[in-house]
């Protein structure tokens, strides 16, 4: 099995030259297009750069450069995109992924990206890469996740003893790290009021982006003492700015730092740096966790004894020789949990129920198995008594999901999510909906209370399946499959995974930076068919209508690769992309198929963590897992 390892790898020095563009056609008839370039390198810095906007210019030459430092142990994407700028919202015109991997240390590269070959658009981009003089750092990687050292920085702002200065109106402090976990905090600001120091922040960031924590001073005054709109009575002024690089900060030291924010101004700052350690609270590898192992040593003996009186042999079959049999519901809402019931009742009747070890489902089959895990021995009893109950829950009136109580209890449910923190969607209404459906009362169960049904390995062990998906992106361009066990939830496919009791806490580079309460089941139910529909709820519908024109509208993704022109040969390096915005209606149909309406929305456990630069060579990663 591939589990995690270290290695080391060096830094290097990437140069961008974006140079010109040629017969760049904009989205104004009247007038040629100002168009400027944006660049983004996620990898290496957690800022957006750009270019100077030339204006009214079919030919625009900017001869502009940008620095970065890479590490060579991720996958480095740059991103160009041309934008022609606008009064209100600039027009986004061509995007090109260009593998940084490719290229080769001290031999320049100029590229020249066909945009348009119909309309001859091109951009010429010069790159340029070398070795950096920092030393190689280790990482740690699963063969396709990469992890990088995290640094917490904590600070308080303190009182100035000889801060004579009376300020007008009110004043704040706002500190932020580009890249960093945490949003920019606002902490209220007055020399005089000993109340406003000592407030504390935290900041969780890569230490690879070179973080810097940025101080800015902000005035507010009220301008009109009467009016309607308060907001029209306050203008707001910056006072000053600053800026503290982290990595100059001792590692575990706490040192006051007099921060400048210029025009004489400054902040005294109480400043400490830690990294953290390497025991990460996800765990990265493509084996199965410890408990399903044990599991599996388990389920094998009750396997093999089934084997045995089922097929009338005369001894058990030995553990190497028995065979992992899965059995795998399809969705369909209330139908899939019906029938999932009937074939686990012809299976059990058949005397095979004891000899499967997995039991999977999507949709409603995951409703038929959460329902049954409730009981720690269901398959031990006569599966007739729980078809019965869900009998009764099936052809009962359902007009008691909306009723003035009912709908109380989901505005309380839903509101004390909001305030813990918890991302809510129309699919936790949903699920607390279900929760009526199946059971008529509030289910306080979680996914981790079903360990005791496999504990003794007395059940098969349940999979619950769902499709992550992204926003404004087709389900056929990005689905990739998210399991959830009493034990663990996760993708296989990247081979990251989080304790089923840390589902939907918030994770940072392989960190638990905040806690939150594991969800009841009855919002993975809601979950379970709101994202599995969504993925081809679109595709489905069109095809229904006969709207086939939509994907005309499709953003247009084709390969502006010419590799072998420039010799490369690395088989991980991934070919560079042209990305055409599609149309507009094709956005309001994804929007809607994408948005919260349809999807269940939660906290990314995977959120700081890098793709290997070799991940695409690595068997267990398959990309339409």
């Amino acid at each position: 099995f591939l589990s995690f390892q270290w290695e080391k790898h060096p830094y290097y020095n990437l140069t961008v030259k974006v140079l010109r563009a040629r017969n760049i056609k904009g989205t104004d008839v009247l007038s040629k297009a100002d168009c400027y370039v944006e660049l983004k390198l996620p990898t290496a810095s957690p800022r957006v750069s750009r270019t100077q906007v030339v204006d009214n210019s079919e030919n625009p030459e900017w001869n502009e450069t940008f620095q970065y430092r890479i590490h060579s142990a991720v996958k480095n994407i740059l991103e160009l995109t041309l934008y022609d700028k606008d009064v209100l919202v600039s027009d986004e015109l061509t995007s090109i992924v260009f593998d940084v991997g490719g290229m080769k240390p001290g031999q320049p590269l100029l590229r020249t990206f066909r945009l348009n070959s119909e309309a001859n658009e091109e951009l010429d981009v010069e790159f340029y890469l070398e070795k950096c003089s920092d030393a190689p750092t280790e990482v740690l990687t699963n063969g396709v996740l990469v992890v990088h050292p995290c640094l917490t920085l904590q600070g308080t702002v303190n009182k100035e003893e000889n801060t004579k200065e009376k300020q007008q109106g009110c004043c704040e402090v706002k500190v932020s790290v580009p890249g960093a976990y945490q949003k920019q905090l606002s902490i209220p600001w007055t020399p005089d009021n000993e109340n406003d120091y000592g407030t504390s922040f935290v900041f969780h960031v890569d230490k690879e982006t070179c973080p810097e924590l940025q101080v800015e001073l902000e005035q507010t005054i009220s301008v009109l003492q009467n009016g309607i709109d308060a907001d029209i009575e306050k203008h707001t002024t910056v006072l000053g700015l600053g800026t503290v690089p982290v990595n100059s900060l001792p590692i575990g030291e706490k040192v006051d730092r007099i921060v400048s924010l210029g025009e004489g101004k400054s902040l005294d700052m109480s400043l400490k740096s830690e990294e953290s350690t390497w025991d990460l609270d996800i765990r990265l590898g493509f084996d199965l966790c410890k408990e399903e192992r044990e599991f599996l040593d388990k389920r094998k003996k009750v396997v093999s004894e089934a084997l045995r009186k089922t097929l009338h042999l005369k001894e058990s079959p030995p553990e190497d020789e028995v065979p992992i049999v899965a059995v795998l519901g399809s969705g369909g809402g209330m139908r899939a949990l019906t029938s999932f019931y009937g074939s686990l009742a012809g299976l059990q009747q058949l005397g095979l129920l004891d000899a499967a070890i997995y039991l999977c489902g999507i949709s409603g089959s995951t409703w038929c198995l959460s329902t049954l895990y409730q009981d720690p021995d269901w398959s031990q009893k006569d599966l007739e008594d729980a078809i019965r109950r869900a009998q009764g829950t099936v052809s009962s009136s359902k007009a008691g999901a909306f009723s003035p109580e009912r709908l109380k209890y989901y505005f309380q449910e839903l509101n004390a999510m909001e305030i813990s923190g918890r991302r809510v969607s129309f699919t936790d209404l949903w699920g607390l909906i279900v929760e009526y459906f199946l059971q008529q009362k509030e289910d306080p169960s979680k996914l981790s209370d079903q360990q005791e049904a496999v504990k003794w390995a007395q059940n098969p062990y349940p999979i619950y399946a769902a499709v992550n998906v992204r926003p404004n992106m087709s389900s056929d361009d990005f689905a990739e499959w998210c399991e959830f066990t009493p034990y663990e939830v996760g993708f296989r496919k990247y081979g990251a995974f989080v304790r089923t009791e840390d589902f939907d806490s918030e994770f940072f580079m392989g960190r638990l930076v905040q806690k939150h309460p594991e969800p009841r089941i009855c919002f993975l139910q809601g979950m379970g068919l709101g994202v599995a529909q969504s993925v081809c709820s679109a595709k489905v519908w069109l095809k229904c209508c006969s709207w086939h024109f939509v994907y005309v509208l499709h953003p247009s993704v084709t390969s502006a690769d010419d590799c072998r022109k420039f010799h490369f040969r690395d088989p991980a390096r991934l070919k560079t992309r042209l990305v055409i915005p599609g149309g507009p209606l094709l956005q309001i149909f994804q929007d809607f198929f994408k948005s919260r309406v349809t999807c269940g929305e939660t906290f990314n456990f995977m959120k700081g963590l890098y793709l290997h630069k070799d991940y695409v060579n690595i068997k267990k990663f398959v990309t339409w897992r």
